[in-house]
Formats: C-alpha cells, sequence, structure tokens
C-alpha cells in the first residue's frame, strides 16, 4: 500500500479553546491500513493558546515542531520548542504545549496507535483551508466522554481531565 495525500486533501477541523487553531488529519485508519495502526497529522496553535496538560495511558506520540515557538510542559518541567525540536512521549508522559508568543505555533503528530483523529473530529469543526477562523468557541459539553473514548487518560477518580479546574 502507498497513499500520498497533499495539503489541500487532509481531513481539517478548527479546534476549540483552549487551543484555538486547527488541525490536519493527514494519515489514519481512514486511508491507510497499517500492521501497526497510527495517526499522522498537523496541529496549529494560536498566539496566547495551548494544548491543555493531558496523558496517553494506552498510545506513544511523537511531537515535531516546524514553525513558530513554544513551551512543552513535560512531566511538570519546562522545555522550549522551536521549529527542529522533536519529542517522543512514551505512554503515561503528562505533557502540555503553550504558545506564549505572539505567533502561531506548528506541529506535526504522530500517534500509535490511531485514535487521535477521531477526537479532533469530534470536538472540532470542519475547516476548509484558507477560510477564516472562526470566532473561539467551546468545548463540547461532552468532551470528558469524548476524551475517555478516544486516547486520553485521567487523572483522578472525578473523572475531570489534568488540567482542569478540581484535578492535578
Amino acid at each position: 500500500m502507498a497513499v500520498i495525500v497533499q495539503p489541500h486533501e487532509a481531513r481539517s477541523f478548527w479546534q476549540p479553546v483552549p487551543a484555538n487553531g486547527f488541525v490536519e488529519c493527514y494519515l489514519d485508519p481512514s486511508n491507510v491500513t497499517s500492521d501497526t495502526p497510527f495517526a499522522m497529522g498537523r496541529q496549529t496553535v494560536a498566539p496566547g493558546c495551548h494544548v491543555r496538560e493531558h496523558v496517553h495511558d494506552r498510545h506513544e506520540e511523537i511531537i515535531h515542531f516546524i514553525a513558530g515557538e513554544a513551551t512543552i510542559l513535560l512531566d511538570g518541567v519546562e522545555h522550549p520548542a522551536v521549529p527542529g525540536t522533536t519529542v517522543f512521549l512514551g505512554k503515561g508522559r503528562r505533557h502540555a504545549f503553550i504558545n506564549r508568543g505572539t505567533e502561531p505555533f506548528t506541529f506535526v503528530w504522530v500517534l500509535m496507535p490511531s485514535g487521535l483523529e477521531r477526537f479532533f473530529e469530534a470536538i472540532g469543526r470542519p475547516r476548509t483551508p484558507g477560510e477564516p477562523a472562526p470566532e473561539p468557541f467551546p468545548r463540547p459539553a461532552d468532551v470528558a466522554e469524548i476524551e475517555r473514548r478516544t486516547v486520553f487518560s485521567w487523572a483522578d477518580q472525578s473523572g475531570k481531565a489534568l488540567g482542569e479546574s478540581g484535578a492535578r
């Protein structure tokens, strides 16, 4: 099998607060059959926004920063990220990506096994390349259930995700 996805062909979704950017899903089980299921895409995070702190308890993740500057929060320790920074996150590693700058930052992500593409589709809104960004919009009311059934681990028995008020 071989698959080529051109930039304008990727499924793309606007993302809600706190990321306020967009995701493009290039490769995942919807268009690739592989021995090891995976998903691969790209995410852009708006200035002053962030990917909230979270854990993948059943997944490994690779992040490669390609534009802008960010702060990686890994197990409570901050690390700088500039274009060319690459991160491998094994199962159970707590992480977040923070944009404290004035320009968007963009990274390529690979998740093994797949599932992140389903999360982005469930919480986002369809995006057509080139269209203006929508006004910031909230995460769905059932985001906790969406996270549980896709790729996220939970911090405590209250059902609050890492980074939510009242959770570690």
